[in-house]
């Protein structure tokens, strides 16, 4: 039985349809309040829990002979980028866990003091490390399907928001090729105890992605480019009312302020390993969006 945690949304949802293609036995930790029905009509087990609840990551964890955390936090990174995946850590071992996938984020070991998520992330990539489990974690640059949202903004609208530096480097995983790259990190010898950047088949600069836009819904784009300063004027008057918030932003800019991408030996390495081309961003793009 294959435990995957951020199963109704995301990198989460196309692991477990994937892994369901394969037929292999899957339980989906899903929240009662969240759309499981796809799952289930694939053949999925449910369990219904909540990630901040110990007694439920150990139910959940029961016989289980692989672990695959992709849930992301919002805005509590201390509760469920953290707490939630050092207590599945626990668990695998009680249960003899044979493999644990983290999905981490691409840049998690630079010491960014501002972002919660980043640092969560790196405290558990070490508590995973030292835990005696056999593991893959994965840094992705950012995953592609973020962007379908703007995508379908900019098909209406052909205005494209950018924030910060339009020369900032990203490479923008295809968010089923990552999924592909967590199935496999399971059975692929290459990719146990590893961490491994994970990013898309080329390296963009930011201001290429209204382009990419452009080009897919043939439609000139009207670039906006708000800079960083005004994120910090906002985020230093939301901390009177909200601190709470104002830690959370912190992630955000980090984010929009610093280049997120691998390298082309990194690329080509992850290619070698999982033995297939990875998608560019646009050919993505194209498959969900274009009419």
């Amino acid at each position: 039985m294959i435990l995957v945690t951020g199963a109704t949304v995301g990198i989460g949802r196309r692991v477990v349809r994937l892994l369901r293609q394969q037929q292999q036995p899957v339980r989906s930790f899903v929240r009662l309040t969240s759309h499981y029905s796809e799952l289930e009509h694939r053949g999925s087990d449910i369990f219904i829990g909540d990630l901040r609840r110990e007694q439920d990551i150990e139910k959940a964890c029961r016989g289980v002979k692989y672990i695959i955390s992709a849930h992301g936090s919002g805005n509590d990174a201390l509760s469920l980028d953290y707490r939630a995946n050092i207590e599945l850590i626990d668990q695998a071992k009680v249960q003899g866990v044979e493999h644990f996938v983290f999905i981490s984020v691409l840049g998690a070991d630079r010491g960014y003091e501002d972002a919660p998520v980043f640092k969560a992330k790196r405290a558990v990539e070490r508590y995973l490390q030292s835990s005696g489990l056999d593991y893959t974690i994965l840094r992705p640059a950012g995953l592609a399907s973020n962007l379908l949202p703007l995508a379908e903004s900019f098909r209406e609208t052909g205005l494209y928001l950018l924030i910060g530096d339009p020369k900032n480097r990203t490479s923008i995983v295809s968010t089923d090729d990552l999924a592909r790259i967590v199935v496999d990190s399971l059975t692929v010898a290459d990719a146990c105890n590893q961490i491994l950047p994970v990013g898309g088949a080329e390296i963009l600069l930011r201001e290429d992605i209204p382009k990419i836009f452009s080009r897919i819904f043939n439609k000139e784009p009207i670039v906006i480019n708000v800079p960083l300063f005004a994120v910090d004027s906002f985020r230093g008057a939301l901390g009177l009312f909200n601190s709470s918030a104002q830690t959370s932003l912190g992630t955000f800019r980090t984010l929009l302020a610093n280049e997120f991408f691998c390298t082309s030996e990194e690329t080509a390495n992850l290619e070698r390993i999982f033995n297939f081309q990875l998608e560019t961003l646009e050919n993505f793009l194209r498959r969900y969006v274009e009419i």
